[in-house]
């Protein structure tokens, strides 16, 4: 079970850093740039601590499938993404809008990209997170 979960947490890890190129770096860049003054410059970003936040993201989002729902399949691991989904969507999209004045274009793109990147999870944790026998 323990390789399965390390199997887990690196293809969520990658299929949300794959998610993340194409929405922040292809999808958005032009919102970026002409909103330019509302971002960090590149040279104070950290990257560092972008990975972690995603890492612990990713191990939260595993852990609580794992430990608290029952029974697991792939359904299931669907619909906690859809959930889960929806919850950081929100947050991440339309909880950023309420306070800062980004576009409303970009809190819905961010809200849809939470939503798939939590469902792309989900999808993973439902195949790779069987049942105990």
């Amino acid at each position: 079970m323990t390789k399965k979960l390390v199997l887990t947490v690196v293809l969520i890890f990658i299929s949300w850093f794959v998610i993340d190129f194409f929405f922040h770096g292809i999808l958005l860049r032009p919102l970026y740039e002409s909103t330019a003054n509302l971002w960090r410059p590149d040279d104070q970003m950290n990257i560092s601590l972008i990975y972690i936040v995603t890492f612990v993201l990713n191990l939260c989002f595993v852990f609580i499938y794992t430990l608290l729902i029952n029974p697991k399949s792939i359904l299931a691991g669907l619909k906690y993404g859809i959930i889960l989904g929806v919850i950081t969507g929100t947050a991440s999209g339309f909880g950023t809008y309420l306070h800062m004045p980004v576009p409303l274009k970009l809190a819905i793109i961010w809200f849809f990209g939470g939503l798939i990147k939590a469902v792309v999870a989900g999808l993973i944790l439902g195949i790779f997170i069987e049942p105990k026998k």
